[in-house]
């Protein structure tokens, strides 16, 4: 890669327990590694810094991130990012966005420190009825206001990130809003925030990257054009732009498909059509990391007109319901023209004939507004009233249908006869569409007659090719793809992908209400088992945010530490954490607290979840005690 630096309520179920900031750093390096001293050479690397986030219950998440340092083994410190940008975590679940790449002295570094200046900030979490209701109170441990946050973690042995000179470095900050906050209504939310971090080193953890700015120049006869990142909506002016964030070259083949100015290609002639626009046309590319030789590789490109912050307002959120040509968007975040970004939870939108309708990666294939149905994810280009009210409304001109999640479990096959031939649509019992509460979802109209409405306790899925053959009832599983046009149900949704979460790492979390003497009723080196009698509102495995309720399983809960013990392990009381780095240490305090008759409130742990024998193997546990 050629780099230039000139510049349900389930879905709140987990993270309402945590009350410790959880920031995983996680390095790595694109190619072989050199074998240099901490500060051996004068000679500078290049570092490319994204950021991405576990997921968490938050609507929006939006805080101005003021600085970020690293610091080598000699004391050094270096700034990586000359200008703060204002950064919504919620919306980086499932990707990486680039930062900023920044040319660093070459050497050892062993901490890396990031400044959050909350004085601004919009967060909104779900209430009890899936409505996002807006954060005024922030606030740390002891509960005092919080205006501005350092985190810092150590990047110590093999998490220590070394920078060599001609082989970029890739550092992605990964801000785990499930364990940054605890949220409590009462009645208004409060968030609190404790800082607490870890670095990793782990190539395979990171997901699909997105990069956005000003197009720099075009190569059509190397399918390469480069891009000056520009992150998360920021403003600047043309001058700005060209020296701060620094440039990434991306590389196109064959199969990449582009949209430009509204026009949909794919290849050489994407390019070709890119290769026409201005200088510093938005541009907005979605695509992946390849080694040998490194490089970023595009499967989706936008640019001109089709980028948000562009000519027209866009909304970009899921139809929860639809009357005729009307659409109600749930979630909305709001990019007005210009760039200014706004999060509004819901938008009215009115569709016409003159409505482009247009789908994700769908070349070659015609769409319209009767295609748009309750459910679908959709990024809509158009005008917003104005001035700008509590309940927004939006002609659209240009609908874009955008892949959509699905998480759910598994309730059975049934065959029905669609003409001309029959078709078994996978069945499940939907929870969330998007991290949304289905709660929030308005079926009516969705099937041929009101008999056929999409029935989220029986939500049919086709999966054409797709193998789900070795799924049983009861499989938590992830979905993705699009919902069936309106009016033409069953089947409800078409899957391009289905994936098995119980495959996934899950997250485990227990509250006892009131706090509990018997929740670990027995803790040794080996393991702890869990009692459940008296649990609070939470009692739950989330593996891809689909949640499984422990006192429905057979047996009781139990976790183990993994197989060298070694982990992170963590017990909370009187605002005081105590961490530990083996469980065999983590189960003698815990003992001796119990012994001495200190209560659990909650806990939280991570890892490998088996449903048979409800034994959760893991190296992440927190414990809370009063």
């Amino acid at each position: 890669m050629k780099m230039h630096t000139p510049f349900d309520q389930r879905r709140g179920k987990f993270a309402t327990l945590l009350s410790t900031l959880f920031l995983l750093l996680t390095a790595f390096v694109l190619g072989g590694c050199a074998d240099v001293s901490d500060d051996a050479s004068d000679a500078d690397g290049e570092l490319v810094i994204g950021l991405t986030d576990a997921e968490g219950d938050f609507a929006t998440y939006t805080v101005d991130v003021k600085s970020l340092t690293l610091t080598k083994a000699s004391g050094e410190v270096v700034h990586t990012l000359s200008l703060s940008t204002r950064v919504d975590f919620a919306q980086y679940t499932e990707m990486t966005e680039f930062l900023t790449v920044a040319t660093v002295s070459s050497g050892l570094y062993v901490q890396a420190e990031m400044v959050l200046d909350y004085s601004d900030a919009d967060i909104q979490v779900e209430d009890a009825n899936g409505d996002a209701v807006k954060v005024k109170d922030i606030v740390d441990a002891d509960g005092n206001p919080i205006t501005e946050l350092t985190v810092a973690v150590k990047l110590e042995g093999r998490n220590s990130l070394r920078i060599v000179p001609g082989v970029p470095a890739h550092l992605t900050l990964d801000f785990d809003l499930k364990a940054s906050n605890s949220v409590e209504f009462s009645p208004d939310p409060i968030v609190t925030v404790e800082p607490f971090l870890l670095a990793e080193l782990d190539v395979e953890k990171f997901k699909t990257h997105r990069l956005r700015g000003p197009l720099a120049s075009v190569d059509v006869a190397n399918s390469t054009f480069d891009v000056i990142i520009r992150p998360f909506h920021r403003h600047m002016s043309r001058h700005d732009i060209a020296r701060h964030f620094g440039t990434i070259t991306v590389t196109t083949t064959d199969d990449t498909v582009f949209e430009v100015d509204g026009e949909s290609y794919q290849g050489n002639a994407g390019l070709s059509a890119m290769d026409t626009l201005p200088r510093f046309s938005a541009t907005l590319v979605r695509g992946d990391i390849k080694l040998n030789p490194r490089r970023f590789v595009a499967r989706e490109v936008y640019a001109g007109s089709s980028v948000p912050g562009g000519s027209a307002d866009v909304v970009t959120g899921n139809v929860i319901a639809r009357t005729g040509d009307t659409l109600t968007v749930k979630g909305a975040t709001l990019i007005r023209a210009g760039g200014s970004v706004i999060f509004n939870d819901e938008v009215i939108v009115y569709l016409s004939e003159e409505t482009i309708v247009k789908r994700q990666l769908g070349m070659g294939t015609e769409y319209d507004i009767d295609d748009i149905s309750v459910g679908q994810r959709v990024r809509i280009f158009g005008t917003l009233d104005s001035p700008l009210t509590t309940r927004l409304g939006m002609k659209a001109k240009r609908v874009q249908m955008r892949f959509t999640t699905l998480r759910g479990t598994v309730v059975g096959m049934e065959v029905i006869q669609i003409q001309p031939t029959p078709v078994t649509p996978f069945v499940i019992d939907l929870q969330a569409i998007d991290g949304r509460n289905v709660s929030l979802f308005d079926f009516s109209g969705t099937g041929i007659d009101d008999v056929n409405d999409a029935d989220p306790a029986a939500y049919e899925i086709e999966t054409a090719s797709l193998d789900v053959s070795g799924l049983n009832d009861g499989a938590p599983v992830k979905v993705r793809g699009f919902v069936t046009p309106f009016g033409s149900a069953p089947a409800d949704f078409i899957a391009h992908s289905v994936s098995d979460v119980a495959l996934m790492k899950g997250v485990m979390a227990i509250s006892w209400d009131p706090a509990s003497s018997t929740a670990i009723p027995s803790l040794s080196a080996d393991g702890m088992r869990l009692h459940l009698d008296g649990v609070g509102r939470f009692h739950h495995v989330s593996r891809g945010r689909v949640a499984i309720d422990l006192t429905a399983l057979a047996a009781p809960p139990s976790i183990v530490p993994r197989a060298d013990g070694k982990g992170l392990y963590l017990i909370n009381q009187a605002g005081r954490h105590q961490l530990h780095t083996t469980f065999a240490r983590f189960a003698d305090d815990l003992n001796t607290r119990l012994n001495d008759g200190v209560l659990v409130r909650h806990l939280a742990a991570s890892g490998p979840f088996d449903d048979a024998t409800a034994q959760m193997t893991s190296g992440f546990v927190i414990v809370s005690m009063e």
